[in-house]
């Protein structure tokens, strides 16, 4: 049964590798913020935790973790994005176990761009007036374990970019599935698809204009409404392998490495380790890059080729210290800006 069953994901899963590393692709995708990291643990990790992720944060890379929820867990996460930019990143996260091998999942990000001038031709420094735009997009997951062995998940997620003028919505669909095996479930194997879905394209009172009447007599104005082009969202699929090395009782080590394939950019290889103290004070590190080239033979460094590094406090309470509260802090390196910092408050009850 279980050989079965994953041979039958891999079917599903596998294929769409070929579509992606595309370099003649590259920049054609938008709602890149369904690749950003609200999450401190993810982001930790660079997001390369696909075998081993597990909680409400999964939702946002393998979603087949989200089967590690005990009962209830709640996320509050917060970002400041390229520092200097002034873009900062929310997230919020709700999952609740629903039966004896299910869970199911919340979560809803946005984009905080500040306050942004508005400007016009003739007054390019402002006209006294600011706009915001608003990103978010929220997702509703499902997890389901299989003999303890193997998770499975979906997650259907809904995104909105709007100003006020204009505003475009899709729908994307995220799957996974984690395999564990050994004699502590040392041994994790995960694969995931992310963002596959709909195109989206832009309309609203934006894109329209007054002009005189083409024919010039009788004279008067017309309302001419443009079409935005359609864009796709950032599909990508990750494979994901770890190891989990128990030195004592107390004491883990864990060793990660990822592969992410992008449908629009470069692909990306990642490789980390995790060490947890007593399952209370967990520290990470991993480095990532791009690899290839660009469709014109170049091969420039992403933004975040480089080093991540965070740490974990996890202080049970209540009774046998079933329930925990949990703050998770990651630092990554960006070239160029001063690096994104993430800050994640958890409760597990």
């Amino acid at each position: 049964m279980k050989r079965k069953l994953i041979q039958l994901i891999l079917m599903v899963l596998l294929p769409l590798l070929t579509f992606g590393g595309n370099p003649d692709r590259q920049g054609e995708a938008g709602a890149r913020e369904l690749l950003l990291i609200p999450w401190a643990k993810s982001a930790g990790m660079h997001n390369i935790a696909t075998s081993m992720i597990r909680g409400i944060e999964s939702m946002r890379l393998n979603v087949a973790g989200l089967s590690g929820v005990r009962k209830t867990d709640i996320a509050l996460a917060s970002a400041r994005y390229l520092v200097g930019t002034d873009l900062n990143m929310h997230a919020l996260g709700l999952a609740q176990r629903t039966g004896e091998n299910s869970v199911i999942g919340l979560t809803l990000m946005a984009m905080d761009f500040g306050d942004i001038d508005i400007t016009t031709y003739d007054q390019p420094e402002g006209i006294g007036a600011t706009y915001s735009p608003n990103f978010f997009n929220i997702g509703l997951g499902y997890a389901y374990t299989y003999e303890n062995k193997i998770s499975v998940g979906a997650t259907l997620r809904i995104i909105s970019e709007s100003i006020s003028d204009l505003s475009a919505i899709g729908v994307a669909l995220d799957a996974g599935v984690q395999y564990v095996n050994g004699p502590k479930d040392n041994f994790k194997f995960g694969v995931s698809v992310r963002n596959v879905g709909t195109p989206m394209r832009f309309g609203g009172e934006g894109l329209s204009s007054r002009a005189d009447n083409p024919t010039g007599s009788p004279s008067y104005e017309l309302t001419y409404n443009q079409r935005a082009a359609s864009f796709e969202i950032p599909s990508l699929l990750n494979i994901g392998l770890s190891y989990d090395f128990y030195l004592n009782t107390v004491n883990r080590l864990s060793v990660v490495g990822n592969f992410t394939s992008n449908s629009f950019s470069r692909d990306e290889i990642g490789a980390g380790i995790e060490y947890c103290f007593n399952d209370i004070v967990s520290l990470r590190g991993s480095y990532k890059i791009e690899v290839g080239q660009t469709a014109d033979g170049n091969i420039p460094g992403s933004v975040y080729d480089g080093l991540s590094a965070g740490l974990s406090l996890d202080i049970p309470f209540g009774e046998k210290d079933m329930k925990k509260l949990g703050i998770d802090y990651a630092y990554r390196t960006t070239n160029p800006w001063n690096g994104t910092h993430n800050l994640t408050l958890r409760l597990s009850i």
